[in-house]
């Protein structure tokens, strides 16, 4: 397979301003957490960037529902692993800046891109606990360079501490523990040089409403 039939294959990678590096989406209203709590008051749903603006643009749903319907496929993983190994030059990849993991198989598809790269850093912000921690009864240890942090469901909410040590993860949210403050928002919304995203030995990251 070659990197222009890959790229094709998987619907293309992200290129959000923000990110210092190429990112991976599907539509958000996939999402099995995120939809429950669109509708919920004060939930960080139900302020998602990517469920309006620039997300709702035709071209951008096509290749977003392009990207989602090719993820079961049998090809997905050596398409996406030469995808991003084609395109990604940063050393680091960011897994859905739209949507979230959708199945425990889905994971172990990602996970198992990450063994297939080991020079790129990744990073999965998922609120999809439940997927998480059956995928780590099930096949044990995440690879090294994939940092999962489990995200807080509501704004200004609580980090998921607890099932995150459990699983040996990190996490994003209002945390007691060691807490990082995302500098974008001080920074034209940039991350620039931080990645503390991606840095397992960050514990929490905590991020403004956007």
């Amino acid at each position: 397979m070659n990197l222009d039939y890959a790229i094709d294959f998987v619907g293309g990678l992200s290129a959000p301003s923000k990110m210092p590096c190429r990112s991976y989406s599907i539509p958000a209203k996939y999402c099995k957490t995120g939809a429950k709590l669109v509708p919920v008051k004060n939930s960080v749903c139900s302020k998602c960037y990517a469920l309006k603006g620039f997300y709702n643009m035709p071209n951008v749903r096509n290749a977003l529902q392009k990207r989602f319907d090719s993820i079961d496929k049998p090809e997905w993983v050596e398409a996406m692993t030469i995808a991003i190994a084609g395109k990604e030059k940063s050393g680091f990849f960011r897994w859905h800046d739209s949507g979230d993991i959708q199945s425990v198989i889905h994971l172990s598809k990602i996970c198992h891109i990450a063994i297939k790269l080991p020079n790129i850093t990744f990073w999965l912000p998922t609120r999809e606990y439940s997927i998480v921690s059956t995928y780590v009864k099930l096949y044990g240890a995440i690879p090294s360079n994939l940092t999962i942090r489990l995200s807080s469901l509501m704004i200004n909410g609580n980090a998921p501490s607890a099932i995150a040590k459990t699983l040996g993860l990190t996490t994003s949210g209002v945390s007691k523990d060691q807490t990082f403050n995302c500098p974008a928002y001080n920074q034209d919304n940039k991350c620039l040089t931080c990645r503390a995203c991606w840095n397992k030995s960050v514990e929490n990251v905590s991020y403004k409403l956007h």
